[in-house]
């Protein structure tokens, strides 16, 4: 079956989204544009300025625009320097079985390697923890700022970087919460705010006062949009487009453009020699060469959010109905002054599926099969969410039944599949369950939840290395670390089938043990299939039972699971969620801190002392 790798790099969060946004006005107290100082005192061009600053989340987030970056480099003399947030430390390793710190390292010397393909010499790292996928900026930035932490320190920081690298432009992901992952929402929400506030030397006034910064205002606040559907081909970066959320203008840089450093390579081949170095996030099994002929090669797109030479005035409109973080979105767009990010923010989320868990005749024996009569309630079918769409139900399906027993309950997983996928080591490596084939079950117990720190989330890989059999974790959800210590009395079979045409999965999840007591009527459910058919620790087809968005991150499109006849507990307060906080170190990387020595800027971003940095 044919299967797409350039999906792959899609899933990693950066989905396809407008992001839009107006010129900002230049008050009496705002700092305005002036030329960079291009040389100190002994005439040596300044090694901390940067003509544009791109602001990240994790180390790959500039991947897709490393063609654009490399090109306004080698025919505009403009440098570009990075700023990541993160080292990625939550996220998958297709190579190894590193994870927080040591996977962290790791990234960013991938990063670092990727960047030097375009131009790129200096990545500033802000060392904030990635935890796991969420759509909630909120909730990153309570982890991103933990008390005693000031709830600004992250924004300091970027200021403070904006200040010592005077870039004249900011180029931000996109901060819209739909289908986006929350480090990418906040960590844009913040360099729209830093780009505002930078100029204004009442914003962080130490920094100006005791550390001799400048205050300093970028003139343009650009935005991915690689969403915009525009034309392919030579004439794209000519095209004058609007985007269509607010009319704003679009810009393109053709990525068929051919590097005059590149030995007759276009720069599409380059930035996918670049996007190539992210080896622990499969992104190795991309194709060395790019098969799109050269004359139907994209642009890469990017909104101008703010402009000091053309202000704009977008129209609002304002949506009804907003659910809690669409909600938070537009209150801080207004705080933002920029009122319009909010236009169309909230999709039309359609209908949510809904079944029942009856209670059997006899308790289910968990054996990963279905006995007589054990599950006596309607059969879901799994439908297509992402990926390649599976070729026939031979080729990937996936069914799933629930029962209840007493304060159980049961869940039954039937799948059909032509390849199977890499076998993971359950001692080592029973997580980060999406690189094989797998399946996962998210449950909201008060069917609530606007994110799923406060939900029961696992992933169960049906077969591992060695014949051992299953093995099951909790993943992005309130606990986090394999079941056998998260989720007491959860129990876990399987059965594969020999020779292989797929597998059998069932579960028994003590509803006690979820993370607030369950409402038999609005208890919500998500069971979602991985399908891998490479030994390469990557997946290509995802099917789940609700499948709108980001299925397995979004309660907000999870269906209802009722439960009849159980009799809910006594209410309780709810679990506070345990989400990872080790964060990799710049002090601890060399690469680091011979940048830092070089340009003057401190470590992480922190505070300029005489004498010394980091």
């Amino acid at each position: 079956m044919l299967r797409s790798r350039l999906r792959q790099v899609l899933w990693a969060g950066c989905t396809a989204l407008g992001v839009v946004g107006s010129a900002l006005p230049l008050g009496a107290d705002t700092a305005r544009a002036v030329p960079p100082p291009t040389a100190t005192a002994s005439g040596r061009t300044d090694p901390a300025h940067t003509d544009v600053l791109f602001v990240g989340a994790h180390p790959d987030d500039e991947s897709p625009l490393l063609a654009t970056f490399g090109q306004w480099r080698e025919r505009r003399g403009l440098s570009t320097g990075v700023v990541t947030l993160t080292r990625g430390e939550g996220g998958g390793n297709a190579v190894g079985t590193q994870e927080g710190a040591a996977l962290g390292m790791i990234r960013e010397d991938e990063e670092r390697k990727a960047v030097r393909k375009a131009g790129i010499r200096n990545v500033f790292y802000l060392d904030e923890p990635d935890f796991w996928y969420t759509l909630s900026a909120p909730l990153t930035a309570t982890v991103w700022n933990p008390a005693p932490q000031p709830p600004t320190d992250t924004l300091a920081r970027l200021v403070r970087l904006i200040r010592a690298t005077t870039p004249r432009e900011v180029v931000v992901m996109d901060p819209r919460p739909f289908r986006q992952h929350g480090g990418h929402q906040e960590a844009a929400r913040l360099a729209v705010e830093a780009f505002r506030i930078a100029g204004d030397p009442r914003a962080f006034p130490e920094q100006i006062t005791r550390e001799k910064y400048r205050a300093w205002k970028p003139s343009r606040l650009l935005a991915q949009n690689s969403g915009f559907q525009g034309p392919v081909g030579e004439r794209c970066a000519g095209h004058r487009a609007r985007d269509p959320h607010t009319g704003l203008p679009v810009i393109g840089v053709w990525t068929g453009i051919t590097s005059r450093r590149g030995h007759g390579r276009t720069w599409a081949l380059i930035e996918r020699d670049a996007t190539r170095e992210y080896v622990t996030q499969g992104f190795a099994t991309l194709p060395a060469t790019v098969e799109t002929p050269r004359r139907k090669l994209p642009c890469e797109w990017l909104t101008v959010l703010a402009d000091s030479r053309a202000p704009q005035s977008p129209v609002t409109r304002d949506q009804p109905g907003l659910r809690p973080l669409y909600a938070d979105f537009r209150a801080w767009a207004r705080r933002m002054r920029m009122p319009w990010l909010a236009n169309d923010a909230q999709p039309a989320y359609p209908a949510t599926p809904s079944t029942s868990a009856p209670v059997p005749a006899r308790a289910p024996v968990v054996d990963g099969r279905s006995g007589p009569g054990e599950y006596p309630g309607p059969v879901s079918r799994l439908t297509h969410w992402e990926g390649e769409r599976c070729a026939d139900q031979r080729d990937c399906s996936a069914e799933v039944r629930f029962s209840r027993w007493a304060d159980d309950l049961y869940v039954l997983i039937r799948v059909t599949d032509d390849v199977q996928g890499y076998a993971l080591d359950a001692a080592t490596d029973c997580k980060r369950h999406w690189r094989t084939d797998a399946v996962e079950i998210g449950l909201d117990p008060r069917g609530n939840a606007d994110d799923t720190s406060t939900t029961f989330k696992t992933g169960i890989l049906p077969f591992t290395r060695g014949g051992r059999g299953p093995c099951a974790e909790r993943d992005a959800d309130n606990r986090q670390g394999p079941a056998s210590s998260t989720a007491p009395g959860m129990a876990v079979a399987s059965r594969v089938t020999d020779p292989y045409r797929g597998y059998e999965v069932e579960v028994r999840i003590p509803l006690a043990g979820l993370p607030a007591p369950v409402d038999p009527e609005h208890l919500a459910v998500n069971v979602l299939l991985y399908d891998s058919d490479t030994a390469d620790r990557t997946g290509q087809t995802r099917l789940a039972r609700s499948p709108f968005g980001s299925a397995q991150a979004d309660p907000y499109v999870w269906g209802t699971l009722r439960l009849p006849g159980y009799l809910a507990p006594p209410d309780r307060p709810a679990q506070r969620a345990r989400i990872p906080q080790e964060a990799a170190r710049s002090a601890d990387s060399p690469a680091s801190v011979e940048q830092a020595r070089r340009t003057g800027v401190p470590l992480a971003g922190g505070p300029r002392h005489a004498g010394r940095v980091g």
